[in-house]
C-alpha cells in the first residue's frame, strides 16, 4: 500500500466514489446515486487501487467488501469528506417557515411514541411545510445511511456511532417497572424477590444499548421469569393492561404508557444505570443551516439540560 502520499497526488473525486462504495457494495448501485456510467467508477476504482496499493473492495456473495486497509482509513476519509461538504455548504439559508425540506430521523419506537407528538405539535406551530419520516435505528445501517445523506438525525442510545459523527446529549433516563393499575406488585415498595418471581415482558431491541440493562440484571444474579419476549417496546403497554406481567423500560415511556393502557410505574427494585439519550448527526450536515435548526428545535423541546 501507498506511503507517503501528498494531498495533490490524489483525485477528490476518487475518494468520493470510494464511499459510495463503501455505502452501496455495488459498482453499479454507485454508478447510479453519483450518475455516473459503471466503467467510469470501475476505471475510478482502478485507478484509487494503483495509487494506494490494495484492492480495496473484493467481490463476496454480499457484493463489494472492503479489504482490511480500506476498513482502517474508511472512517477518516468519511470524516475528511464530510467536513470538507459541511464547510462549502454552511451559508445556505434555511427559512423553516417557507421549507418544504423533508427529515429523516433514525429513532426507536420508543422515540416515536415519545418525539414525535411534541416535534410534530412544533412542526406545526413553526415550519408548516416540513415533513418527517422515521426509519427505526435496528432497521438500516445507520452509518451507511446518515453518510449517504439518507437520513439527517439518529436519536437514541447507539454506541455504536462514534468516528465521523456528532453527538450531542439530549436527556437521561432511569428504567422502572411498569405493570397495570392493582397489579400485586402496585404498592409502595417492590422487594427484589418479588420482582424476581414475577413474570417479565423482554424487550430484545436490536441495534441500540439498551440490552446493556439486561446484562447488568444478568451479572447480578438477577433470575427472571420471562413469560413473552418482544423485539420492540411498542406493543408492551397493550399487553401489560390486562395481564399480571411486569416489563422494565425505560421512564419516558412508562410516562407516555401509563394513562393511555391504564398502568403505573415504581422505581426498579434493582439498582440500574442511568443512561444518555443523545443526538446523532454526520460530519457533512454539521453546518448545514436545515440540520441545525432542527438539531436545535429537538434540543429547546426534549432537552434536560438547563
Amino acid at each position: 500500500m501507498a506511503t507517503n502520499l501528498q494531498l495533490h497526488q490524489i483525485d477528490l473525486n476518487l475518494l468520493v466514489i470510494f464511499r459510495q462504495l463503501l455505502v452501496e457494495k455495488s459498482v453499479s448501485k454507485a454508478a447510479d446515486a453519483l450518475s455516473l456510467t459503471q466503467p467510469a467508477v470501475s476505471n475510478a476504482l482502478a485507478r484509487l487501487r494503483k495509487q494506494l496499493g490494495d484492492e480495496l473492495f473484493v467481490r463476496t456473495p454480499l457484493g463489494m467488501e472492503p479489504t482490511p486497509y480500506a476498513e482502517s482509513i474508511s472512517e477518516g476519509v468519511l470524516y475528511a469528506l464530510g467536513m470538507v461538504h459541511s464547510t462549502l455548504n454552511q451559508s445556505s439559508a434555511f427559512d423553516p417557515q417557507t421549507s418544504v425540506r423533508s427529515f429523516t430521523i433514525g429513532m426507536t419506537d420508543i422515540g416515536e411514541v415519545w418525539f414525535l407528538p411534541r416535534l410534530m405539535e412544533l412542526l406545526a406551530q413553526r415550519a408548516a411545510g416540513v415533513t418527517i419520516s422515521t426509519v427505526r435505528n435496528a432497521s438500516v445501517n445507520l452509518r451507511d445511511e446518515m453518510e449517504a445523506g439518507k437520513v439527517d438525525l439518529a436519536i437514541g442510545l447507539l454506541p455504536h456511532l462514534k468516528s465521523g459523527f456528532f453527538q450531542r446529549r439530549l436527556l437521561t433516563t432511569r428504567y422502572v417497572c411498569l405493570m397495570r393499575k392493582g397489579h400485586p406488585l402496585d404498592k409502595a415498595r417492590m422487594s427484589l424477590k418479588e420482582f424476581s418471581s414475577a413474570e417479565h415482558i423482554l424487550v430484545i431491541s436490536q441495534g441500540t444499548g439498551h440490552g446493556k440493562i439486561d446484562e447488568v440484571m444478568e451479572r447480578a444474579g438477577i433470575d427472571r421469569k420471562v413469560r413473552l419476549t418482544v423485539p420492540h417496546f411498542t406493543p408492551v403497554g397493550q399487553l401489560l393492561r390486562s395481564s399480571n406481567m411486569v416489563a422494565t423500560v425505560p421512564e419516558q415511556l412508562a410516562r407516555s404508557s401509563a394513562e393511555p393502557y391504564g398502568l403505573v410505574y415504581a422505581k426498579h427494585p434493582v439498582e440500574l444505570p442511568t443512561v444518555s439519550i443523545n443526538v446523532f448527526w454526520h460530519a457533512k450536515t454539521h453546518k448545514d443551516a436545515a440540520n441545525k435548526w432542527l438539531r436545535s428545535l429537538i434540543f429547546e423541546a426534549f432537552s434536560d439540560q438547563s
